[in-house]
């Protein structure tokens, strides 16, 4: 399907009839899958380096299946599929057998092997407490399924700062640092003056009243004094982990 567009768009090329400016337009914008509940981009891969994710809260298992098969029919290896519900992983492990794997702690279900790892450095996950590793695990998965190293540092908070401190190395070669925390928000800020390199900072709704749902945390983070920091929306771990990948492979693109 994607292949044979692909090859006439190339063949036309070769025979003349195309240009390759044109060419290279077409592939940006080649065509989708319509399958009237949803309309897969095929071609993601080839305008953003990423093929597309399937978010699945409020779609049907049978739904999720049916996006996946034409994926997998179109060549794509390794699916991701975000905010699943266990009830819904259970049909997908029924549909795609030992192809499927599920991260209950994340709600994330992966079709396919992980790639192997062809960013340039290592990505660092950390949370200020065990209460944020949904959100964590969401930013770490997506990040090992986009093909980066990554590295765990969980329950680090600024509550126990020894902790953090105690993986100084770890946080000073990172690539890319992903911070995760809820309550007052304060791991990004402490991380993002120890490090180098860019801090994404998560925000989590995890925490007492006056919280907010995690608006106390994302206001935080988004005063940091720590000039490397920039913040995603509350408890958006796969936006995070994405993010990082892209930073991760800017130098290995370059080469």
């Amino acid at each position: 399907m994607m292949n044979n567009s692909v090859k006439k768009i190339l063949e036309a090329v070769r025979n003349g009839r195309l240009s390759v400016e044109d060419a290279v337009m077409k592939l940006k914008t080649a065509p989708f899958v319509d399958l009237g509940f949803a309309k897969i981009d095929l071609h993601r891969p080839l305008r953003q380096g990423v093929a597309e994710v399937i978010y699945g809260t409020g779609k049907s298992p049978e739904q999720i299946i049916g996006i996946a098969d034409v994926m997998r029919k179109s060549g794509q290896s390794t699916i991701l599929i975000t905010r699943l519900p266990a009830a819904a992983a259970e049909k997908l492990k029924q549909a795609f057998a030992d192809d499927f794997t599920y991260h209950a702690v994340a709600q994330i279900g992966i079709i396919g092997l992980l790639p192997k790892p062809d960013g340039h450095g290592k990505i660092v996950v950390a949370t200020g407490g065990t209460s944020d590793l949904p959100v964590a695990e969401e930013a770490a998965l997506t990040a090992e399924v986009l093909g980066n190293e990554v590295t765990r540092l969980y329950d680090v908070g600024v509550a126990g700062l020894h902790r953090l401190l105690a993986h100084l190395e770890e946080i000073m070669n990172a690539t890319v640092i992903i911070a995760v925390a809820g309550m007052e928000g304060a791991l990004a800020s402490v991380i993002g003056g120890l490090a180098a390199c860019p801090v994404i900072a998560v925000p989590t709704s995890v925490g007492y009243g006056a919280s907010f749902g995690g608006v106390s945390a994302l206001l935080s983070m988004l005063n940091s004094c720590a000039s490397g920091v920039s913040v995603v929306n509350i408890d958006n771990g796969f936006g995070a982990g994405y993010i990082a990948s892209m930073i991760n492979h800017l130098e290995a693109k370059e080469r």
